[in-house]
């Protein structure tokens, strides 16, 4: 697989996957002082097929807080506001991830074919931008919609925790360079 379909299969899936929604169920998590053990294999995160595995559709998405949602101290209706929007999406991102599959295979095969069709290779190509296109529609729709349940001290909390997680990533992937062998 080249990296430019490396890189665009995993830009869609983490347009798709930045769902803001669903660390909120995350407060039903374990007991302050325990770690929270996350799945990985069949129904996991790591596991076959898209998405979090079976009867979690997309609540079972990483969001775009982490566990941070946690810090916004929702209260009861809030939650449910979000579990309802989060609901009512459901489909789209269940439609989405399976678009996003079938191109994700078809690029696979077409990039590990005998002969290589440089024409099916850029129209799956572009199938496969177009999907991502559109869950990073969806995507900003549950965003949009869900920031409107937050209130204005917990909107700039949100951002906040969004901007400290950018910055540990970044510190991360700058850790990750530095240990590559060959590396400056």
């Amino acid at each position: 697989m080249t990296t430019s379909t490396r890189f665009l299969i995993a830009t869609g899936l983490v347009a798709l996957t930045g769902l803001t929604v669903a660390p909120i169920f995350a407060q039903d998590g374990p007991p302050s002082g325990q770690p929270h053990v996350r799945r990985m294999g069949p129904g996991g995160p790591g596991g076959p097929g898209f998405g979090p595995g079976p009867g979690r559709g997309a609540m079972g998405l990483v969001g775009e807080f982490g566990r941070g949602f946690r810090q916004l101290e929702l209260t009861d209706a809030q939650r449910e506001q979000i579990r309802g929007i989060v609901e009512s999406h459901q489909a789209a991102f269940k439609e989405i991830g399976d678009r996003l599959r079938t191109a994700r295979q078809g690029m696979d095969a077409l990039t590990t074919a005998d002969v290589v069709d440089e024409a099916a290779i850029r129209a799956k190509s572009a199938e496969a931008a177009a999907v991502q296109a559109d869950a990073a529609v969806l995507r900003a729709r549950v965003h949009h919609d869900v920031f409107s349940v937050l209130t204005a001290e917990q909107q700039a909390k949100a951002k906040e925790l969004r901007a400290q997680r950018e910055t540990r990533q970044k510190e991360r992937a700058q850790g990750r360079r530095e240990r590559r062998p060959g590396a400056r």
